[in-house]
């Protein structure tokens, strides 16, 4: 899929819950012609029919890869910066020089990423958001859903490196 038009970056997501989310987010990556990398152990089985159903008839065309742990991933792309992405951080994603060899890792639906994998990371950045980290944004919302999320940061990194 993606070696067709060159290098692009991938997505990577830390040990998905929710089905729908990882079915719409297969659907985003296969629209930009990205990667997704799913790193287990998943909230679902791969057979769930939620997932199938977020992802349309797309899903079979997903270019989907599976890592049995975040060591195993890290070791496979030692030529790749991993991006953490997260709503615990200040540092908005409009602030990276994407490249097109990243790696854009979004943590678990209910817990986020864990601090032990941002620190391997060699950035971490968030969307921003009105108001502060713990007080309800406007419209009383915390935090985007793991979809759309990912969504923004591959349409802002797909928009800096010319890939749209």
């Amino acid at each position: 899929m993606n070696s067709s038009n060159g290098p692009r970056p991938r997505v990577a997501l830390f040990e998905p819950r929710i089905p729908q989310n990882t079915g719409t987010i297969g659907r985003s990556c296969l629209a930009f012609d990205m990667s997704l990398d799913i790193i287990k152990p998943t909230g679902f089985s791969f057979e769930d029919k939620y997932l199938k159903r977020a992802g349309l008839d797309y899903w079979q065309d997903v270019d989907v890869h599976l890592f049995e742990s975040f060591d195993q991933y890290v070791k496979s792309f030692t030529s790749s910066r991993i991006i953490a992405l997260t709503k615990k951080s200040s540092n908005s994603i409009s602030n990276i020089i994407y490249r097109d060899t990243d790696i854009l890792l979004f943590g678990r639906e209910d817990t986020g990423l864990p601090d032990n994998i941002m620190k391997k990371c060699e950035l971490v950045a968030g969307i921003p958001m009105p108001g502060g980290e713990n007080e309800l944004k406007v419209g009383g919302v915390r935090s985007l859903n793991l979809s759309v999320a990912c969504g923004i940061v591959c349409y802002s990194a797909c928009l800096q490196l010319n890939l749209l």
